[in-house]
């Protein structure tokens, strides 16, 4: 991510902030603490940051960066441990996740309709064209055709979105968050597979992670993990499939609102002879406006709207069905023997595999239910897909199947002609809604799929807008979403035959249902381990129906659907260029920043003149000193007295907890005033601030850092030290957290739960009597020095404070070196610069005044 990724968002936008809290971290709200001594010799800290282990940032973040920590002992306890962010997410009321058991009846209600609305709306409009797409390449022949297409699309329901994503893939949720970004995260956090590395160990210990480690004994898991970690081409595969399912999510969000509303208005063809396919791609286009024109009412506004009408629609599904069955053939049940798609693919052999191009048109919405579960629980989705969609969904198949039986030159508009003649107009209307809202589903999980991808480095920043106030997964992309009208329109005009845009629908729901099987295969070894012999059953079964389904629609690309292809290939380009930009600028970066042995040399005065006030440098390493930032001494007359490396850095978990959000760090010793701050956001997080509530954040956190540092300070000194020595912590202890948070034991434990700010004196005795450690022997002399060093830098802080604070923004760009290849000097000199220059840039969200910016632009040959 580039440094304006520290600003990302919108008035209602993103980064980032969670709620203010976690519906699963009830346990850390107890002040009660219970303590418990463990070894911990892996996590020793070199504090230099040209090391490669210093990658340990603790929430007190007590080392300089000359110094170093040997082997320790930690102090392991529950209990909530208290950060000064935690006012950052006032503006976003409530919790980041629902708590689903706490509803009330009416809220559940209404929660109902909106799963229906939000979740079911594309799966519930297939039975407009899938019948209609299958007879188009398999025409009805003799009865028992209708008999064998019912039962293979049955059994394909059964299989795909019941067995598959309902029972199984809707488990594989990242904290609740689906999509192939959310499963690719969820393997992120298990096995270190991301190109850019800016991974550090304390990331393991936010509570979110939840990792759920590899067992000794289950060495599959170990070996997979072991491979994905030490080979690259693993690594980039595994990338590459991502974004190709990425892809194909995108290209859905396209091919779905066309497929749902053509084949939804052409129904008009029937009920009224005169209208001819031209007037209907007219208005499906009208419709298509209208619609992208409600996206940014958000979700929760429309899931309301929609959801009683998503009722209707599937009653009458399961009504016409009924009322056809009776009326018709009722042995169409006869279709659940499969034995009759054996004798379909016999009858009517290639002209059979082609129809099943159409066939996997009942299974669309699979993919943007998984999606969309962000919104609602696995138990919700689950109870009404079974209990309520399903069911109607193989009645409306089988009353279709029930009137073909009997009338086989309808099967180019099957549904609307079995549709009874007194509930044709009721059933259009509600059927042309019922379109609508699939649409709106599709192009809901597109947003979702985009935010996540975005967050985690493989797609260019865009703005963001969170349309609720309570629930941050809801959101809106203005661009995006004029983007994808812009292409649905040239789709419709230019493929007009349902046939057509329905084998290109098939082509981009296989492609992400693959995409989906193939990461989740990797989630049942290396996270849930599961016996071998179920996961290779999961992987043949499924994978191997997928591929069949993609050869049928593969097959029938030269009949217009290759737009679409086209259009997800595009859409890969830029998201495999984006991602290796940003991995080749974030390398430079590290290979190119400041030895430690520079800044020593430059002395506390960096070189230059220290003026008064508060510069916030943002930059994107995690560890070193950024090369911008001598930039900025070469190229500026002098730098602010007190200078913080601010970091924003993208984790792949859901949400952050505010209390593990922050991380601080002196860099170099106290007279240099230089302070490094890693910020970390889960790709769900929302961050809703101006630049003086983030300022008053920053200064709060960085106090409560320096008075507890100099409470460190003070315990485990011998009476020796002075407040600007090094230190040697060897020996010392570390507390740990529940949420693997580590700080030092000599801080006091639990004044942690009282006033911070409270005289240095206060806490330091009350601490000397609560915990009786062997360092907490300093004199009255030391301990009167270490007050007054202490005021000495808060008052420092708070006359720079009130001189000002200015944004310094380091604008690195990247060239390819000349004796590069040809195409990476396309690739980065044009394609990538065009992203960098095209996407959003980060000082939107804080609304910085001009006067408090300062801007160094640097380009870094790779």
């Amino acid at each position: 991510m580039a440094e304006e990724s520290s600003f990302d968002g919108s008035e209602k936008e993103e980064i980032a902030s969670s709620g203010n809290g976690l519906g699963d971290l009830g346990s850390m709200d107890s002040i009660e603490s219970r303590w418990v001594t463990q070894d911990d010799d892996d996590d020793s800290v070199n504090g230099v940051d040209d090391s490669d282990d210093d990658d340990e940032f603790y929430g007190t973040g007590l080392e300089s960066e000359d110094e170093e920590i040997s082997e320790h002992h930690r102090l392991i306890r529950t209990g909530r441990r208290v950060d000064s962010f935690d006012v950052e997410a006032l503006e976003v009321p409530g919790v980041s996740r629902i708590d689903y058991e706490d509803l009330t009846v009416g809220r559940r209600v209404l929660l109902a309709f909106q799963t229906l609305g939000v979740v079911f709306g594309d799966v519930g409009t297939s039975p407009l064209y899938t019948f209609s797409v299958m007879f188009s390449k398999s025409p009805v022949k003799e009865r028992e055709d209708v008999i064998g297409a019912l039962s293979l699309v049955l059994y394909t329901l059964l299989l795909i979105p019941l067995i598959k994503y309902v029972l199984v893939v809707l488990w594989a949720n990242d904290d609740g968050e689906g999509g192939t970004f959310a499963l690719y995260s969820l393997i992120s956090r298990h096995a270190k597979i991301s190109l850019i590395p800016n991974q550090l160990r304390s990331d393991t210990r936010i509570s979110s992670f939840r990792l759920k480690v590899p067992c000794p004994e289950l060495e599959r898991s170990l070996n997979l993990k072991e491979k994905l970690e030490n080979s690259l081409v693993l690594k980039k595969l595994l990338l590459v499939l991502v974004l190709a399912g990425t892809s194909m999510v995108i290209a859905d969000g396209v091919v779905t609102p066309a497929m749902s509303v053509m084949s939804a208005v052409g129904g008009l063809k029937v009920g009224v002879d005169a209208v001819e396919q031209d007037q209907v791609v007219m208005i499906s286009v009208a419709f298509l406006v209208i619609l992208f024109s409600l996206q940014k009412y958000g979700t929760s506004k429309m899931g309301l709207v929609v959801g009683p009408a998503l009722l209707i629609w599937f009653c009458c599904l399961a009504g016409i069905g009924i009322h056809n069955m009776l009326k018709y053939d009722r042995s169409v049940y006869r279709a659940f023997n499969p034995i009759h798609i054996y004798y379909f693919f016999k009858r009517n052999s290639v002209n059979a595999w082609y129809a099943l191009g159409g066939c996997i048109l009942c299974a669309t919405g699979s993919e943007a239910l998984f999606a969309d579960l962000c919104y609602f629980s696995v138990r919700s989705v689950q109870l009404t897909f079974v209990c309520l969609v399903l069911p109607c969904l193989m009645l409306g198949y089988m009353g279709q199947a029930a009137y073909l039986m009997e009338n086989h030159t309808d099967a180019s508009q099957a549904f609307f002609s079995s549709v009874p003649g007194a509930a044709f107009w009721p059933v259009l209307f509600i059927a042309n809604v019922a379109a609508l809202i699939a649409s709106r589903t599709m192009t809901t999980a597109t947003f979702s799929c985009i935010k996540q991808s975005t967050a985690l480095g493989c797609f260019p920043r865009l703005k963001i807008i969170h349309t609720s106030r309570k629930f941050m997964g809801q959101i809106y992309i203005p661009v995006l979403n004029w983007f994808l009208l812009a292409v649905c329109l040239v789709v419709v005009c230019s493929i007009s035959s349902i046939n057509e845009i329905g084998n290109a629908y098939g082509m981009a729901e296989l492609g992400v249902m693959m995409t989906t099987t193939i990461l989740v295969t990797l989630i049942m070894l290396l996270i849930w381990q599961i016996n071998i012999v179920i996961v290779t059953a999961f992987l043949i079964v499924f994978l191997g129906v997928e591929l069949i389904f993609f050869s049928s629609v593969i097959a029938s690309v030269g009949d217009g659907s290759w737009i679409i292809l086209v259009f997800a290939v595009i859409m890969f380009g830029i998201m495999y260029v984006w991602n290796y930009g940003s991995k080749l600028r974030y390398e430079t970066e590290v290979e190119q920043k400041m030895s430690m042995d520079l800044m020593r040399e430059l002395g506390s005065n960096l070189g230059t003149i220290r003026a008064p006030g508060i510069g916030l440098l943002y930059n994107e390493l995690v560890k070193g000193v950024p090369a911008i930032f001598g930039h900025f001494l070469t190229t500026l007359p002098a730098i602010h007295s007190m200078v913080i490396f601010v970091c924003i850095k993208y984790v792949p978990v859901p949400v952050v907890p505010q209390n593990e959000r922050f991380l601080f760090r002196r860099v170099c010793t106290k007279s240099y005033h230089l302070f490094r701050c890693i910020a970390r956001y889960g790709y769900k997080d929302v961050r809703k601030e101006n630049h003086q509530a983030f300022e008053q954040l920053l200064i709060e956190s960085l106090e409560k850092f320096i008075r507890r540092e100099a409470q460190e300070r003070s315990l485990e000194s011998d009476g020796h030290n002075d407040s600007d020595s090094e230190e040697d912590f060897s020996g010392s202890t570390l507390v740990m957290g529940p949420n693997g948070s580590m700080y030092s034991m000599g801080v006091p434990l639990l004044s942690e739960y009282r006033n911070l700010n409270k005289p240095i004196t206060e806490l330091t005795t009350s601490s000397n009597h609560t915990n009786r450690h062997p360092f907490d022997t300093s004199s009255e002399s030391s301990v009167s020095e270490a007050e007054q060093s202490l005021e000495r830098e808060l008052s420092f802080i708070h006359k720079a404070k009130e001189i000002g604070v200015v944004y310094l923004l380091g604008h690195g760009d990247i060239r390819a070196r000349k004796d590069s290849w040809f195409v990476k000097k396309l690739v980065i000199n044009y394609f990538y610069a065009f992203l960098r220059k095209n996407c959003r840039r980060g000082t939107a969200n804080l609304s910085v005044p001009q006067s408090h910016l300062m801007k160094v632009d640097m380009t870094y040959m790779v």
